[in-house]
This record gives C-alpha cells, sequence and structure tokens, in this order.
C-alpha cells in the first residue's frame, strides 16, 4: 500500500464534509439543552466503530446482496450529491428520527454524525481509496468530532448564526464536487 498524504486529506475531507459536525452544532446545542447533557466520549466512540465496521465489513454484505463497490459507489455519490443540495438550498429531503427522548446514541452517534450518508461515503471511498488511508481519515474526523463536542458553547459564540450557515453552505458545494467526482469515476464502468 503506498499512504499518500494527499489521499489521506481527500479522504479526511471528504468525511469532514459528510458528517459536517460544524453544521450540525445548532441542532447538537438543542439537543443537549433538551437532554440535559451530551456524553461527548460515548457519541464519538459508537460512531467511529459504526463507521470502521462498515468500512471492513461493508463490502462483504454488499457483496451478499449481490452487489460491488462501483455500484454502491454510483449510488452513494447520487445521495452525496443530494446532501451537498441540502446544504446549499437549505432544504430537507432526507428526513431524520428527532425524538429527543432516546438514548444519546440513537439521536447523536446514529443518524447524526455515522449516518446513512456517513457510511455511504465510506463505502464509495473504497471505490478509489485503500481502506487503511479511509481508517486514518475516520480516526482524524474522530478527534476533530470530540473536540466540536465538548466545545459546542465556544463554537456558537465564535461564529454566529451567520457563521454557521456561511460554514453549512461552504461545505455543501464542496460535497457537490466531490459527488460529481466519484460519480463520473465509477459510473464509465457500469453503463455499457
Amino acid at each position: 500500500m503506498d499512504f499518500k498524504l494527499s489521499d489521506f486529506l481527500t479522504v479526511t475531507f471528504t468525511l469532514f464534509a459528510v458528517i459536517d459536525i460544524i453544521g450540525t452544532v445548532p441542532v447538537l446545542i438543542s439537543m443537549k439543552s433538551k437532554m440535559g447533557g451530551i456524553r461527548e466520549g460515548t457519541v464519538t466512540l459508537i460512531s467511529g466503530a459504526l463507521m470502521i465496521l462498515f468500512l471492513y465489513l461493508g463490502t462483504p454484505f454488499l457483496k451478499l446482496l449481490g452487489l460491488d463497490v462501483r455500484s454502491f459507489a454510483v449510488g452513494g455519490s447520487i445521495v452525496i450529491f443530494i446532501l451537498g443540495l441540502e446544504m446549499v438550498l437549505g432544504l430537507e429531503f432526507f428526513k431524520s428520527e428527532n425524538d429527543i427522548r432516546s438514548a444519546t446514541v440513537v439521536p447523536i452517534a446514529f443518524p447524526l454524525i455515522a449516518g446513512s450518508g456517513t457510511l455511504t461515503t465510506i463505502i464509495s471511498l473504497k471505490a478509489n481509496y485503500d481502506s487503511p488511508v479511509i481508517l486514518f481519515g475516520i480516526l482524524a474526523n474522530l478527534v476533530f468530532i470530540f473536540i466540536v463536542l465538548k466545545s459546542m458553547g465556544l463554537i456558537e459564540r465564535a461564529l454566529g448564526p451567520a457563521g454557521l450557515i456561511a460554514v453549512r453552505k461552504f461545505f455543501g458545494v464542496i460535497l457537490l464536487a466531490i459527488a460529481v467526482k466519484i460519480f463520473a469515476f465509477n459510473a464509465h464502468g457500469l453503463i455499457k
């Protein structure tokens, strides 16, 4: 395996944009006040376990369903594209459960952090990058997620409402470009 810094940065930034932990700060702040707190360490560990499990067992699971990574990458690129549109346009295409009475794990670790978009992206990235590169990208994001969860109040004050919207829209545009790249790279082999 040839570990390239550029690949690591691309994977890390892609996951960072999909997870969008900065963009979810307003939701997390609201949940934290309603739930009486968030267990930052637990949320980070469970999110990471889900992502790593899907990194290594996602492909065998797809084979069990008769799918290959390229097909999943194309499907995933469409999901990533829609997520990017959501972020840029401020619309909600994917409806999520918002049951505040649930444990910290359910609304925050899954689906907010390690949701379908993140898991789809991990499988999609496997079509272009080696697993160790993706693993290190996941770990780098988990460190950042933990830091953000620990300092939500500070981030909210620093960015302000307009800043949070600007960050979300910026990462939405990046996601759109990433989705197009993944689609273009994988679609040509599927269409005959």
